[in-house]
């Protein structure tokens, strides 16, 4: 097999697997601290669970596979339920966020070691696969991270703009409304730009993800760095 179409082969099904354990947890994350706040809905219905099956949206997991942004199914919850509304409310709502940003800190040593020993030249396709999976798994956390904190319905950050103002201004009105027609526009651009090369320089989405992605990213990376040069 030639090595580029084993690199194309092993970058996708690595971009799948990295998808089906970023899904998986960040929404494991928003049920498991649901019902430790007060609220058993997700428990009721399946997602408080590390089933992938159980959170899986087709076009989410497509999307997500293909251009790097995607979504899972959300899991329901009742804040009448919570403790405290607002502050349970909020804690509910980063949840997923703050689950990808661990992951992403856990994984970054997974990718430098894959880096240090996995040779550049004369490379299966296991430790192709491999050394795809460790960047995905860390770049796409970090990515997932940003992504869902964007305040776009029905995103996590416009579920914690939701939670502070309890929908009684117009900007909230406006991202209820619009968000999810501005985001899916945002997602649509920026697979044709990815697709079709003459587009590229106008991937707004792209241009932001990967700005914000390096700045998160950084410490991180520092940290690890250091670590390693200890060794």
């Amino acid at each position: 097999m030639p090595n580029s179409m084993l690199n194309l082969i092993c970058k996708y099904l690595a971009s799948f697997l990295a998808v089906v354990v970023i899904l998986t947890f960040h929404e494991f994350a928003h049920a498991f601290v649901a019902v430790k706040c007060g609220d058993d809905t997700p428990k009721f219905y399946g997602r408080l669970s590390l089933n992938p099956l159980k959170h899986f949206d087709v076009a989410g997991l497509i999307m997500f596979t293909l251009v790097g942004f995607g979504w899972a199914k959300p899991v329901p919850i009742n804040p009448g339920n919570f403790n405290h509304y607002r502050r349970d409310s909020i804690f509910v709502s980063i949840a997923g966020v703050c689950m990808n940003l661990i992951l992403a800190f856990l994984f970054c040593p997974l990718y430098f070691l894959a880096l240090r020993y996995i040779p550049a030249v004369d490379i299966n396709g296991l430790q192709l696969l491999v050394k795809w999976l460790t960047q995905l798994l860390f770049v796409y956390n970090l990515s997932f991270f940003v992504f869902n904190l964007l305040p776009f319905f029905p995103l996590d950050g416009f579920r914690v703009v939701e939670a502070c103002t309890k929908g009684t201004n117009k900007v909230y009105e406006f991202l209820r409304n619009y968000g999810q027609y501005i985001l899916m526009g945002l997602i649509l651009e920026s697979f044709l730009c990815q697709y079709v090369s003459v587009l590229a320089p106008f991937d707004i989405l792209g241009y932001f993800m990967s700005f914000a992605v390096s700045i998160v990213g950084a410490p991180i990376t520092a940290f690890w760095s250091f670590i390693f040069g200890l060794f």
